[in-house]
Parts: structure tokens; C-alpha cells; sequence
């Protein structure tokens, strides 16, 4: 990872804090939270049930917005823009994968691969169809499915619904991807198997990577760990003691227009 004179954040947090409503009273969730994601780097975000870690992850990936704070985007801020450019935002940098596989159950791997491309791309779609398929069978392939595309969810083990669900979250080489216990559901050396693909698949993309974990192994796997306690943010590792491994500078590819 470069250091932060020479790399500016693809993703980052400044004094974000959310609440909700719970009857008469309000419910603080997250607290002046600030962060910073570079290109490569995988993030640990720690923390017990509770913690505000899902909530986080909803707002970095733009599913929510803060009661106070801002989110900036390869250097966009966030909060300016309109939900239907939000929304072209998250399709376009932002990959998701969840304990949960979230698999469309009467679609293909394939299929399921393809869906965010096809809710990305619009109408232009159709234009780029055969091209986008040829993406996704690669992407397949690189996670172990090759021989599994057309197989639907129910006909996949629950380690190769997570490689589906972590092949969906690549497909359209994100700059940033949000992985919310990806291996919770899976038992141990499974779980190791996917972790490690996961990783090793984001990396060769140069993607920016949070993983929210409560198991100090899985963190273990990361270049620096975040920890909230009570919706705040206990620490973040100076950047000096986590920058290891050099990055190749990338072009940014952030693309959407502001809406008026």
C-alpha cells in the first residue's frame, strides 16, 4: 500500500454518525466515525454484535445516509448527490458480499453473476450482452465454478453459493468491496478457502476491501484493523505501521453524473 502522501483514499469517512428512532427516544448507533480505504488494502472492521458494524457498512456503501459526517468516494463526497446517482455510484465501485449468499434461487450461477451488470449497464445492456457474459464466465472460472455455471443455488453447495456471491460482488471490478462476516455461514475450512480466495481475488484487482468480523482470525488476514466499541471508533493503525506492500497507482473509476 502506498503511503498516504503519494495515495489518495479511494473510500473515506469523516465524523459519520447515524441514529435511529426507537419510540420517543432516539438510538445512537454510530458516533464521529472516520476512516480511510486505499486501493489493495483490506481493513478489518472488528467489533461484537451490536456494535454498529452493519450500519457502517450500509452507509460506506451508500444503502444509507448519516445523520451527520460525509463519505467520499474516490474523492467525491456522497451526500450531494441524488439516490438514482447514488445508486449508479454503488453499481459501479461498489461490490457487496454478505454472511447471507443473497442468491436469486431461480437463476443460474451465471445468471446470478450477471445481475448487477444488468442493472449497471441499463439498456446499453443489450449492446454489450456477449461481452458481459464472456466477463462473468472468467470470473466463474477464477473462482472454481467453471464446470457449475448452469447450476441454480439449491444445486450448489453452501461454500460454492459464497464463490457465486463472491464472483457477483467482482464482476464489475469494483474500487471498493463491503464483506459483512463473509464466512459466518460456512464451517471452518470452508470458511478458510473462501476467506483466502476472496482476499487473493481482491488483491489481484487492487480492490479496497472492508471486512466486518468478529473472529480475530479472519482479521488476521488484513493489513489493519478497525475496532468499534459502542458505535465509536476505538483506533485506526497509523498508516506507517500498515504500509508493507507497495501499490501500483490506478486510475480512478469513479463515473456518474450529478443530477440536477
Amino acid at each position: 500500500m502506498n503511503d498516504d502522501r503519494n495515495q489518495a483514499p479511494i473510500l473515506q469517512a469523516e465524523a459519520l454518525s447515524k441514529s435511529y428512532r426507537m419510540g420517543t427516544s432516539r438510538l445512537q448507533v454510530l458516533r464521529d466515525v472516520q476512516l480511510r480505504l486505499f486501493r489493495g488494502e483490506i481493513c478489518a472492521l472488528m467489533g461484537a454484535s451490536g456494535s454498529g458494524k452493519s450500519t457502517l457498512l450500509h452507509l460506506l456503501g451508500l444503502l444509507d445516509r448519516p445523520d451527520q459526517g460525509e463519505i467520499f468516494l474516490d474523492g467525491r463526497a456522497m451526500n450531494r448527490f441524488g439516490q438514482t446517482t447514488r445508486a449508479k455510484c454503488r453499481a459501479r465501485n461498489i461490490g457487496f458480499v454478505f454472511q447471507q449468499f443473497h442468491l436469486l434461487p431461480e437463476l443460474s450461477a451465471l445468471e446470478n453473476v450477471l445481475m448487477p451488470r444488468r442493472l449497471a449497464r441499463g439498456l446499453a445492456w443489450f449492446a454489450t450482452r456477449h461481452r458481459e457474459r464472456d466477463r462473468a464466465r472468467e470470473i466463474l472460472r477464477a473462482v472454481g465454478l467453471e464446470a457449475r455455471m448452469r447450476h441454480r443455488p439449491h444445486q450448489l453447495s453452501g461454500g460454492e453459493q459464497q464463490r457465486v456471491a463472491i464472483a457477483r460482488a467482482l464482476v464489475s471490478r469494483p474500487a471498493v468491496l463491503l464483506a459483512d462476516e463473509p464466512t459466518g455461514n460456512l464451517d471452518s475450512s470452508t470458511g478458510a478457502e473462501i476467506l483466502d480466495l476472496l482476499l487473493r481475488l481482491a488483491k489481484e484487482h487492487q480492490t479496497g476491501v472492508v471486512l466486518a468480523t468478529h473472529d480475530s482470525n479472519v482479521a488476521a488476514h488484513s493489513d489493519r484493523h478497525w475496532r468499534l466499541v459502542d458505535g465509536a471508533m476505538l483506533q485506526e493503525p497509523s498508516l506507517e505501521t500498515a504500509a508493507e506492500t507497495p501499490t501500483p497507482e490506478v486510475e480512478g473509476p469513479f463515473s456518474a453524473e450529478v443530477e440536477t
